[in-house]
């Protein structure tokens, strides 16, 4: 073997050795680097089966047998906080506040009303009235905790109860609870909510300014009529320092973003409704309404909703006052609690809605302290309306009778200018006829005006009987509930227009609607050939009558027993004006001025002048054919 050779082993056993040195430092690190794998993974399993233990030993015993093990298959964590996942799963239960107005159930899942029955009011089918049913409401809380969660995924524990106060709370396992407090007021439709965060400085990150909060509801049909149920129903929201709420909906889906702070909003069914104030204010919201059809196998009537984002306490500890309302829409009790409830009462515009509050209503209240009657309650109402209102109808219903009276003499001067074509002939037509009136002592304009006054109270009744709840369930002669629509025949199908009935009420007011009209238009004097004239009484003998009918056939048969007296009544003071109203001294005072110059008003002094610049401007034309 050459000295080459001895060289060359002596180099390969030098990295063999070497070789098997590093590799062996390497199975040693790598050995070490395995252990501690292991370690952690012993350790995370120990973890996790700890936490599965935790899980299984929070569910109730219900779902365990008698060793603890479950029943069946836990379902997996969704949850990184295990108090949180703990709660995701536990048993609800209801919880009830209860006082002589209001029946108040509450879900320990998600810490909600879970069904709201009032007392003291009954549906149209005499079952109790549910302003929402059993599970029909969600009312819930978002916020970010190092996860997103709500409130609803999650079972609260009862912390505290008394009879008119329930305290729920969800634990952290990082420490703190969000806690919900309700509490019924004696004697009242009102409860308080109060949401707190407690010592969540660890669990809300600071940089957490706001909350979510969520609130739904499916408000179930309550009254007869469908169509004048939807109609009254709407959804009402209220900026602090407004004169009224702002409302949407009203019979038709409707939806408002709402990028500025609210005081309140109101989920409003006709005569009764959830309200939702923050005392605080909303920073901004979504709402929402949508109208569910007539055939709803559930008879649900609308879905009413509300996305709500509100200012969350600073560090995340902290309470926030809310104020619910679960009643009648009536109008003293609303006043009386304030933030403009009872602006949600549809009465008008101001000065209908001011006629409604100021006499209306009190006088309404008045009769009603003494009279339980409330057919009885409206006759008078309708006859005190009348007699105050009559001084300004007197000259109405005065200018009629005396413009009766002139019939021969207006058949005179038809018969005098005959030719309507003849726009010369006719202007000296309606000059005559102004001449006569002046000698007559009529102004056929006179009574319009205190006619037009008449209209803002015919408008207030037509508001205040379908929003008036005192109405709800009153009978009255053949009518079962004065706030809905009477029903003499019932077709058992809907017929376009006119619906699925008749009303008595209605088709009595069409008729006396009618016999007013023929009486008043009977005896005015017509113009001959004069087309306006004709399609003016067409339209007041027959058109209105069939108008109103359809109309007021499926609204509140109060409103229609009401249009009803008052047309009635204007027929018996128009029939005694006329009696009193002698035609023959008319005419002689009219016959005796003929011929006698007659003060021109300043109506006839214009009528005069257009006249001659027309005859002018013919004259000119006809020199330029010439």
């Amino acid at each position: 073997m050459d000295k080459n050779s001895i060289i060359g082993f002596i180099l390969i056993a030098a990295i063999f050795i070497g070789f098997s040195m590093f590799q062996s430092r390497q199975m040693r690190k790598q050995a070490e680097l395995q252990a501690q794998l292991d370690s952690v993974a012993r350790a995370e399993s120990l973890a996790l089966e700890l936490a599965e233990a935790e899980r299984i030993a929070a569910l109730p015993d219900s779902l365990k047998d008698s060793a603890g093990t479950p029943l069946a298959p836990v379902p997996q964590s969704i949850y990184k906080d295990s108090s949180l996942e703990a709660a995701s799963h536990a048993q609800e239960r209801v919880v009830t506040l209860e006082n002589a107005k209001l029946r108040l159930e509450l879900t320990t899942k998600g810490a909600q009303p879970y069904s709201a029955w009032i007392k003291d009011y009954k549906n149209y089918d005499s079952t109790d009235l549910y302003l929402f049913r059993p599970g029909a409401s969600e009312y819930s809380v978002s916020v970010y905790t190092g996860e997103y969660i709500n409130t609803r995924d999650f079972v609260f524990e009862v912390a505290e109860q008394t009879d008119s106060t329930v305290v729920m709370r969800l634990p952290f396992t990082g420490g703190g609870y969000i806690e919900q407090k309700y509490t019924l007021h004696a004697d009242s439709y009102r409860v308080d909510n109060l949401l707190s965060f407690v010592g969540m400085q660890g669990v809300i990150p600071r940089n957490v300014s706001a909350f979510d909060l969520d609130y739904h509801v499916t408000m179930p049909r309550m009254e007869k009529g469908y169509k004048n149920e939807s109609q009254y129903s709407k959804l009402d929201y209220y900026f602090d320092g407004d004169k009224k709420p702002v409302e949407i909906g009203r019979g038709r889906n409707a939806s408002r973003r709402v990028d500025s702070k609210l005081s309140w909003f109101a989920f409003q069914q006709q005569f009764f409704s959830a309200i939702l104030r923050a005392p605080q204010q909303f920073a901004s919201g979504e709402l929402a309404v949508t109208f569910l059809p007539e055939n709803d196998p559930e008879r649900n009537l609308m879905n009413c909703s509300a996305k709500m984002r509100a200012d969350l306490p600073a560090g995340g500890q902290g309470s926030i006052p809310f104020e619910f309302y679960f009643g009648p829409n009536h109008y003293r009790t609303l006043k009386e609690i304030g933030y403009k409830f009872e602006k949600i009462i549809p009465l008008g515009g101001w000065l209908v809605g001011w006629f409604t509050k100021y006499a209306i209503i009190p006088m309404f209240n008045f009769f009603h302290r003494f009279i339980s009657s409330f057919g009885l309650i409206i006759l008078l109402m309708t006859l005190v309306i009348k007699l105050v209102v009559f001084p300004l109808t007197y000259k109405s219903f005065s200018s009629s009778a005396k413009m009766s009276a002139l019939k021969p003499e207006i058949e005179k001067i038809n018969a005098k200018y005959p030719h309507t074509d003849n726009q010369q002939e006719m202007m000296k037509k309606q000059q005559a006829t102004m001449d006569l009136y002046k000698r007559a002592g009529v102004s056929p304009m006179g009574g319009c005006l205190p006619t037009l006054l008449t209209f803002p109270i015919l408008w207030a009744m037509f508001r205040f009987f379908p929003a008036s709840i005192e109405l709800r369930q009153q009978p009255f002669l053949w009518c079962h509930d004065l706030s809905a629509y009477d029903s003499i025949v019932d077709f058992g199908t809907r017929v376009p227009l006119l619906g699925d009935h008749i009303s008595l009420f209605a088709l009595l007011m069409a008729a006396t609607m009618w016999l007013y009209s023929k009486m008043t238009m009977a005896n005015q004097p017509a113009t001959a050939g004069d087309p306006n004239a004709a399609s003016m009484r067409f339209m007041s003998v027959w058109m209105m009558p069939i108008m109103m009918f359809f109309i007021c056939n499926s609204l509140s048969a109060a409103l229609s027993y009401y249009y009803l007296l008052s047309q009635l009544i204007s027929i018996v003071q128009t029939w005694a004006i006329r009696k009193s109203i002698n035609k023959e001294e008319i005419l002689a005072k009219v016959r005796a001025s003929a011929g006698k110059p007659v003060q021109k008003s300043k109506w006839q002094q214009r009528l005069e002048e257009a006249q001659k610049m027309q005859e002018q401007m013919q004259r000119e034309q006809a020199k330029k054919r010439k």
